[in-house]
């Protein structure tokens, strides 16, 4: 027999700090990855859009103003279309003294992704903020004009020399270029935000090769790479980036062991159609 006996009584102990500051922590993280998977979406549907209207453009400008995005096949330009639309869309970009026109951050972010074509990470994610300046500019305290830099506020360049230096591509100089070189070691040595763990991992290797030839280099040798180069090491890293893609034959003959290296670490050779070794991401 079941009588009734006395009701049960609930009791109810407050939350310790540490679960509620978890619970909080889980909330927000939450409530992040949602906003972020929204925002993915949204990037996607708009590239999508923006494929199915301006392709065609799109394909046109490059064609006509990158020497790199030209060279590729017609797979290799779809994928290489879409990252630049990937890029634009996760930058701002600032004019100085300048108006805004459509084919500037089209052609920015090409030379984005002309570097890191051959990465899975390739959104220079650090930088939220690209700054485009007229002309050659001053900087800080140096009196010395600047056709680019780097910093923790942004990527600069001077659109001036950006778009005489690829029109002049094959003379080893090229901003666009050089200033991304800056930009990538920044965000995998430096900042780590949006870092590429097979590039990182792979620059020792990189250096193993190259910090003897920029020790020569500091001693007064000279070869294919821009004396500037010798500046520092920072410098012959990017000075070596834009000859990389400028002078690709006559880099590979003059310094075999140095071009492979910087092959294995971009995991491409701007020498081949389709640009990568291995399929990336």
């Amino acid at each position: 027999m079941v009588g009734k006996g006395r009701p049960k009584t609930r009791i109810f102990t407050p939350m310790s700090s540490a679960t509620s500051n978890m619970l909080t922590i889980g909330t927000v993280l939450v409530v992040f990855f949602v906003i972020r998977r929204r925002r993915r979406w949204y990037q996607r549907d708009k590239i999508d859009q923006l494929l199915q209207t301006r392709q065609m453009d799109y394909d046109n400008l490059l064609s006509r103003y990158n020497p790199y995005y030209k060279s590729l096949s017609s797979e290799g330009r779809d994928r290489f279309l879409k990252r630049v639309l990937r890029f634009i869309e996760s930058k701002r970009f600032e004019y100085i003294d300048m108006e805004a026109q459509e084919s500037m951050p089209l052609l920015i972010g090409a030379a984005a992704v002309q570097l890191t074509y051959g990465l899975d990470h390739f959104l220079l994610d650090y930088f939220g903020t690209i700054f485009v300046v007229r002309n050659k500019y001053t900087y800080g305290l140096t009196a010395t004009p600047y056709e680019g830099h780097v910093s923790r506020d942004g990527i600069y360049l001077s659109w001036a020399d950006f778009t005489r230096e690829y029109a002049d591509y094959g003379d080893g100089q090229n901003v666009g270029l050089h200033e991304m070189a800056h930009a990538l070691t920044y965000v995998n040595f430096t900042s780590h935000e949006g870092r590429d763990p097979a590039f990182h991992d792979a620059f020792v290797n990189f250096s193993a090769v190259a910090r003897p030839i920029f020790e020569r280099m500091k001693a007064g040798e000279t070869n294919i790479l821009n004396s500037y180069a010798a500046t520092n090491y920072q410098e012959f890293w990017a000075v070596c980036i834009e000859t990389f893609f400028e002078r690709s034959a006559d880099f590979k003959n003059q310094l075999p062991e140095l071009y492979t290296a910087l092959c294995t670490l971009l995991n491409q050779d701007p020498l081949t159609t389709e640009k990568f070794l291995t399929v990336p991401e």
